[in-house]
């Protein structure tokens, strides 16, 4: 297993050094929309090997065959045309008679027909393109005292009958994006001006995709039909992919990627300004750029991530102004404009810290130390070299840890909160500081050899009262970490069920595998292994449950990898040998939900928090808008009605006040702790309760059987 640690350590430790980069951003030339895109030489024979290495090594072992190619086809089609607005619903009844051939043209070594489909998709952004420049070259394009509706979810919608069916569908969007211009005081003609140069703006994108890009797109069709976190890289790409690991980007600190027409936030990196500031979230959509505090916007719907990277990389130290439109927007919500001072990544400002906060239950004031872990590091060279003071997210903990201890605090809090992972090691030396030793994760490999990663370190840094929060962006090392501690029954988990990222992934030269070709094949991320829990339960797919579950904004399978249609499913092995702590037992359990049943009951602030979510929640299932200006207008207060009743619980506490002059705010970050945090107040109040049952030895005596 440790071979294939090894070669993903450099991945994600210097993953978390990168500035914004391209996901799968590959450098071309312009070209006719009317030119066929054509398969290489070389991408047979990179078919021909990632088809051996995929069939043959992927954890999954899944054959390839019809209900195989099935899943393919699907997912080429959803990745050419997500929203079902350029393909006609002839195009895929011709496409059909393909749906159980993709298998065979894998294993033959075929690609005309997915470049074919593609070429196909070219010609009809050709023609949606003509209607949507002759539309906005009307005297009047949009009548917006019209009533009518938009359905923005076009995931299960059918497929256009006609063009006149499919150009219907492109005014309604089209005239929705106006009205958000309109709304946000822009005059008519410049609201006409801005979508002409953004469709003018996508059409030259579209016209930079060249090869490369459509065969990535297919192979990747089949390696993400295996697992979400199994992909094919193509030569540029992962060039492209080394040489953002190994550097440091200036900018805002945040991985980007294209996605149904916008640019996405992929991870927020910790020790960046995005990070720092609190501004940013994941699958957050960034919509416009504008340079220092005076310049004007540029409307970013539409361009290639590789274009708007170069837009918002630039100088350390000056001012770069974005549009964001929030992950959890409601469909009528209007962007928000941020601020950032572009800088390096610091990992110091990635690393654990605390802070001390006061809960009062029971008439009595608690002291609680909080310890917030924003993703697992190591310093593995430095480790290496054995020098003193590597970077390392145990030793960091064990001193913060001796550092609460002395200001006499009655229990500790870890938060791992959007902490999306990083070093095994480190999650397991870091259970070790408040175990004695044992078990820690078990690592089952494809063939089905299972080893098991222990702390051997009977030294226990801290064996006093503790609770682990996590929310839906724990992953990975987060999920073994909070997984053990549960296990062990040494603390109280509490928080939202965590992302469920229990696999493990190696990347794969092709080169390595045909030393004789000369030209670049590319990569493969490959699934290999999975993680179980020392009970046997698979951290896959179901992560960790809390033993406290507080209010949340998503369903459980709104975001993690329950949202993967791909995903790898949960099952279990043999538990391994390991002592628990018995800190925590069920009566325990259930006492502690008694009160805090009764917190929601009486707490006004929990109260408040729990309707406003479930409101949010609520309203975030109608994608329908209104395409009347009147109507319009409505929705978006509501929206920012919501939103502001969101931010004033502080759903995102750890998010920097919107209301605050944006000039101030990124040049203050560490007043933003300063605000209150519901859910630390809550776990604390948790962690509290916990200290008092543990003293009841009707309820602190249950052993483990």
């Amino acid at each position: 297993m440790k071979k294939y640690l090894i070669t993903l350590i450099p991945v994600v430790l210097l993953g978390w050094q990168r500035g914004p980069v391209q996901q799968n951003a590959i450098v071309t030339t312009e070209t006719s929309l009317a030119e066929d895109i054509k398969p290489t030489v070389a991408q047979y024979k990179a078919e021909e090997l990632s088809t051996r290495i995929l069939s043959n090594y992927h954890y999954r072992k899944i054959k390839l065959n019809d209900s195989l190619s099935s899943a393919i086809f699907d997912k080429y089609i959803d990745g050419i045309d997500h929203g079902r607005l350029y393909f006609l619903a002839s195009d895929m009844a011709e496409f059909e008679k393909y749906r159980y051939s993709f298998d065979d043209f894998l294993q033959k070594r075929e690609l005309d027909v997915p470049f074919n489909m593609y070429n196909l998709f070219r010609k009809r952004y050709q023609e949606r393109s003509e209607y949507i420049q002759t539309l906005l070259k009307t005297p009047k394009p949009f009548d917006y005292t019209v009533d009518e509706s938009l359905n923005t979810d076009r995931e299960k919608v059918a497929w256009a009958k006609s063009n006149d069916e499919l150009n219907d569908t492109w005014r309604k969007y089209l005239k929705s994006e106006a009205l958000d211009l309109k709304l946000a005081g822009k005059a008519d003609s410049s609201v006409v001006k801005t979508m002409s140069d953004r469709y003018k703006n996508r059409d030259r994108g579209l016209s930079r995709i060249r090869t490369e890009q459509v065969f990535q797109m297919f192979m990747n069709a089949y390696a993400e039909s295996m697992d979400p976190h199994t992909s094919y890289m193509a030569p540029t790409s992962a060039d492209r992919f080394k040489q953002e690991m190994s550097q440091s980007v200036e900018g805002i600190g945040a991985l980007l990627r294209e996605e149904d027409n916008y640019i996405k936030i992929v991870e927020v990196i910790p020790g960046g300004p995005a990070f720092k500031g609190k501004q940013l979230k994941k699958e957050d959509k960034i919509i416009g750029v504008a340079q220092g505090d005076d310049g004007k916007f540029v409307d970013l719907v539409g361009w290639f991530v590789d274009d708007a990277v170069k837009l918002i990389k630039g100088t350390k130290g000056t001012v770069v102004r974005l549009q964001i439109l929030s992950a959890d927007a409601l469909s009528s919500t209007p962007p928000k404009e941020i601020r950032l001072v572009r800088e390096k990544i610091k990992l110091e400002d990635s690393r654990a810290k605390k802070e001390i906060v006061s809960v009062n239950t029971g008439n009595k004031d608690y002291k609680i130390g909080v310890i917030d872990i924003p993703l697992f590091y190591r310093d593995f060279e430095g480790a290496q070299q054995k020098e003193k003071e590597f970077s390392s997210t145990t030793r960091d903990v064990q001193k913060l840890i001796a550092e609460l201890q002395a200001e006499s605090v009655d229990g500790i809090v870890i938060d791992l909160r959007n902490n999306g992972g990083g070093s095994l090691t480190e999650a397991v030396s870091l259970t070790g500081l408040f175990i004695n030793k044992g078990p820690v994760v078990q690592v089952k490999e494809g063939q089905g050899e299972i080893q098991v990663e222990t702390d051997n370190d009977p030294m226990i840094a801290y064996n006093g009262p503790m609770a682990v929060m996590v929310n839906r962006f724990s992953a990975s090392a987060s999920e073994i970490f909070a997984a053990a501690i549960q296990d062990y029954k040494r603390g109280i988990i509490v928080g939202e069920q965590t992302y469920g990222k229990g696999t493990v992934q190696t990347l794969i030269d092709l080169n390595q595998w045909a030393p004789k070709e000369t030209d670049q094949l590319g990569q493969v991320k490959l699934t290999v292994a999975k993680f179980y829990r020392i009970n046997g339960s698979s951290t896959q797919l179901k992560g960790v449950v809390p033993d406290m579950e507080l209010p949340s904004a998503f369903k459980v399978n709104e975001y993690g990898e329950g949202s993967q249609p791909s995903a790898l499913p949960w099952d279990q092995i043999a538990s391994s040998k390991y002592e628990s702590a018995n800190n925590i037992n069920e009566k325990i359990v259930g006492q502690l939900r008694d009160k805090y049943k009764q917190r929601l009951k009486s707490d006004e602030e929990l109260k408040t928090l729990v309707k406003t979510l479930d409101d949010f929640k609520k309203a975030r299932e109608n994608k329908m808008v209104s395409l009347q200006e009147t109507k319009r207008k409505v929705e978006r207060d509501e929206a920012e009605k919501k939103r502001a009743a969101m931010k004033q619980l502080g759903e995102d506490a750890e998010e920097e006040d919107e209301d605050a002059d944006p000039k101030v705010a990124t040049e203050a970050p560490k007043d933003v702790k300063k605000k209150k945090d519901i859910y630390i107040t809550e776990t604390g109040r948790i962690l509290a309760d916990l200290i008092v049952a543990s003293k009841e030895p009707s309820l602190a005596g249950a052993k483990k059987k």
